[in-house]
This record gives C-alpha cells, structure tokens and sequence, in this order.
C-alpha cells in the first residue's frame, strides 16, 4: 500500500543501528552528526505467527509476507526550521511520511558523544517537538494567508477554513503537538491535506545499553513512559547493540540460543515492526492458493469489494460475492474443505467489513 514509517531523533540516538536491525542492510554509521544525508529506504516483512501457522498446515511453495516501509531520516537539531543541520531537507523528508518512529537516546557511551552533552531524554525529545511545531506553524500560517482576503470578502468556506487554522495556530503557539488536539470531522474535511507533521501517529522508541535493558525499571525510561502515556501513544525499549548482534547472527540455532540467554522470546525489533505496522491502523487478511498463502495489508474499515480491488482492479470492479472463514476456525478444522463441511466458511456481499486475520476467497466476473 506504500504507507510508510519514518525514524527520527537527534543525532547519535541509534536511528540508523536501528534502521539496520529492521532491513538487516548497512546504512552508514559513524560517530558524528548527520551521517546520514539522504533518507535511506527499506520495505521489511512483517512478522505474523497466523502466517507460520498456515505454512505448517498447508504446506505451500511460497509465503508472502505483508510489508512496511520504513525510512531512515538523517537526525535534527535545534532551529532545524530554519534550515539548521540541513533541516528543511530533514523535515521534508518526515512530511512525506505517514508515521513517525521517535529514537530517544537513553544510554551513556563516551565513544558516541552526545549532541547535547548531558543525557536528557525529556529535553531531547522536547527538542524534537519543538522543530517540527514551528514547522506546523509555518504551514498554518502559510494557508492562512491563502484564504484571509477571501474570509473578509464573505466566503463561507474560507471562513471556515481559518477558523480552523486559527484553532491550530493557537495549539501550536501552546507547544502541543496536533495528534493530541480533539479534532472534528471539519478538521480533517476543510484542512487534512496539511500533512501536519506533529499530527502524525508516533511510536516512541527509548535507546539503550545492555545493562538498561536488563533493568526494566530504569528511571530515564520511566520518564519517556510517563510521557508518552499522557500523550496515549506506546514506547518500545530496546537495546541497539543487541538487537544488532541479533539482526547479524544467520545461523537460527545460534539465534535462538542468543534469546534464550536473553530471556526474551523474539527480537524486540519484531515488536517494533507489529507495533509500527498498527500504528499506521493497518490489517492483514490472507488468501490461499495451492501453492502460496500471501498475506493482504488493508486499512481498517474497508469493505470486500475494496479489499478484492487490492488483489486486482478486475476484482474489485466485478465482485460477486466473498467467502470468508475466520483465521481460528481454519487452525481448528485444518482445510477449506473441513471449514465448508462444517459451516465456517460464510458468504458475504458488497456490504461485508473486511476484519484482521480474516481468509478470502473471492468471486468475480470480469
């Protein structure tokens, strides 16, 4: 669907590590500001047992998993909205994202200094907010100057529509980013095609060594929980390096034993991918032929027709009707056949509501 989640933070908090961990490519690392210049791109599978799980019953030729994209976005600094540390570029980058992945350092390593000096979570991510308000702000008030001349002359719709930028304007000069503003229908009807920066979901990840990892209940990733719990978004810890060593080991015995001395059940970056791809409110049903089970990324609240035109135009345009068996009703019986035969498999017309994990088979005429 080509939805996409960009990584941002300062300098030197483990972007590009991180980014590595996720494709499993090496995108420049070095311990200064702004290694990274252009945007480096990677689509990445997305881990789903369900997929797992059908593969062992089935036994296909082929598994297609569903996909994000994820880009690497070089780190900003202060004033990066006026240009500072190539900001405007930066920025740029993040407005054409759809989700944002916020690295926080929250680790000590005098080898990678900090941009800042003083480890400071709050700040850094302060920092942050504050680049890309201003930068909002700029947007605001850019389509404000747009349509005050038409507003005075009496145009209803212009007059909404800066009333509108005018709430945002004030939201912002607040220092509050626009995901946490209660927004109406209107909003999103008169001024969506903004792209506001801080109206993008966020997914707090907290950076750091090995010995915070292990101890859960640090105080620097208190504080980012804390934070991002009144802001109602989630935080991921993990620890950089190790997810490194993890990304790095080919052999899966070897990775397995690595976990287990751990005494975690999978790389957090696994986690980091499920919760990225739900952020973006995606969905995945799957379909099954002979030889491939592929699996169907769908934004929520869709409908048959519309998830049948993401398999192919012709499919959505000559829909008949979608047979649908539940993703747990399969595993308990094991076959098409044995879910028809025991009345699992339903059939559903136009009007159905496409749900997570859902198995499709569809009827068209072309």
């Amino acid at each position: 669907m080509g939805l996409t989640c960009g990584i941002i933070g300062l300098p030197n908090a483990g972007k590009s590590t991180l980014f590595n961990c996720l494709s499993q490519t090496k995108a420049q690392i070095a311990q200064y500001p702004f290694c990274t210049i252009d945007p480096n791109i990677s689509v990445i599978p997305v881990p789903d047992e369900r997929l797992t799980k059908l593969q062992n019953i089935l036994k296909p030729n082929k598994i297609v998993p569903a996909h994000i994209e994820f880009i690497d976005i070089a780190g900003l600094v202060e004033n990066a909205h006026q240009g500072e540390g190539l900001g405007n570029q930066f920025l740029g980058n993040i407005l054409e994202t759809d989700a944002i992945i916020h690295v926080i350092r929250c680790f000590d390593n005098s080898e990678v200094p900090h941009i800042n000096e003083k480890l400071d979570p709050l700040r850094d991510k302060a920092i942050i907010d504050t680049e890309l308000q201003l930068k909002d702000m700029e947007m605001v008030e850019r389509r404000l100057q747009k349509y005050w001349k038409k507003a005075k002359a009496g145009d209803k719709e212009a007059n909404k529509i800066v009333s509108i930028l005018q709430e945002y304007k004030t939201w912002l000069g607040q220092g509050k980013n626009v995901r946490q503003m209660e927004k109406k229908e209107e909003h999103q009807q008169f001024v969506g095609d903004l792209q506001l920066l801080t109206d993008k979901p966020v997914l707090y990840v907290c950076n750091v060594d090995e010995n915070r990892f292990k101890n859960s209940g640090n105080q620097l990733i208190t504080q980012v929980e804390e934070m991002a719990e009144k802001e109602g978004s989630e935080v991921i810890t993990l620890a950089g390096g190790i997810e490194e060593e993890i990304a790095n080991l080919d052999d899966e015995e070897e990775k397995a034993m690595f976990l287990d001395e751990l005494d975690i059940e999978e790389p957090v970056i696994n986690r980091l991918i499920k919760a990225s791809y739900h952020l973006l409110n995606l969905h995945t049903f799957f379909t099954i032929q002979s030889s491939e089970v592929k699996a169907w990324t769908f934004p929520e609240g869709i409908n048959a027709p519309q998830a049948a035109g993401l398999i192919h135009t012709d499919f959505e345009k000559g829909f008949i009707k979608a047979e649908v068996i539940k993703f747990a009703d399969f595993i308990t019986y094991g076959s098409e056949h044995a879910c028809r035969e025991a009345g699992k498999a339903t059939l559903h017309g136009k009007q159905y509501m496409v749900q997570d994990g859902d198995i499709i088979h569809f009827r068209f005429n072309v």
